[in-house]
């Protein structure tokens, strides 16, 4: 398994939990912003719409269960068990200028034009985004609380080891078109060699 995927999921794994135990031990949502939430339970279920077509390994299938579940289970706490604790008076983000324009950018964008596709990196796209209500309902209240901020850094962490891993995929790619360059290049010379002696051999042979 790459090694940044792995770290990229702990970190992931690690801000949901935090988060949870955070909202269930204090028995509050205060200084939670359930907008944030309720955009990232939408990225997990548009990403991870494959469990009903495909299965890749028991890792793949559990940790997509898990964060399906989490996201959920975050949302209810926020809007249903604790919503007394729910401070909607600074979560005040507009999410559909988000969520339309990510949208309409899944649609242009995107490597396959099917459903599931469409709807992937739609995931992909919101979840670049989907913290900014988090962020907005903070600068709103100048200050965030020491177990928000341990759930932005894990967050951050999971962010930062995605983008690595994409950097040395990106970089294995480049990497391997090279070499196929180079052996595609190797090939062309072989027959331009080839037929220059089979020419030399006629001018020869006349």
């Amino acid at each position: 398994m790459n090694i940044f995927r792995l770290s990229g999921d702990l970190s992931h794994l690690a801000a949901i939990i935090i988060l949870l135990l955070k909202i269930w031990k204090t028995r509050s949502c205060a200084g939670i912003s359930g907008k944030s939430q309720v955009l990232f339970a939408l990225v997990f279920t548009t990403r991870y719409l494959d469990l009903l077509t495909s299965f890749i390994s028991l890792y793949n299938t559990t940790m997509k269960v898990i964060y399906i579940g989490c996201a959920y289970a975050t949302v209810y706490l926020i809007y249903a068990k604790f919503k007394a604790t729910y401070d909607g008076n600074h979560d005040t983000f507009r999410v559909e200028f988000l969520v339309v324009p990510v949208g309409g950018l899944a649609f242009l964008v995107n490597h396959d034009f099917s459903p599931l596709e469409i709807l992937w990196t739609f995931s992909i796209y919101l979840e670049s985004v989907a913290i900014l209500p988090q962020l907005f309902m903070i600068s709103k209240t100048g200050e965030a609380e020491t177990i928000t901020t341990h759930y932005l850094f894990f967050l951050g962490l999971y962010r930062s080891r995605s983008y690595t891993r994409l950097v040395y995929e990106s970089r294995k790619n480049v990497d391997s078109l090279l070499r196929q360059l180079k052996f595609c290049s190797f090939q062309n010379s072989q027959h331009t060699s080839e037929s220059g002696k089979i020419d030399c051999k006629i001018l020869c042979e006349h």
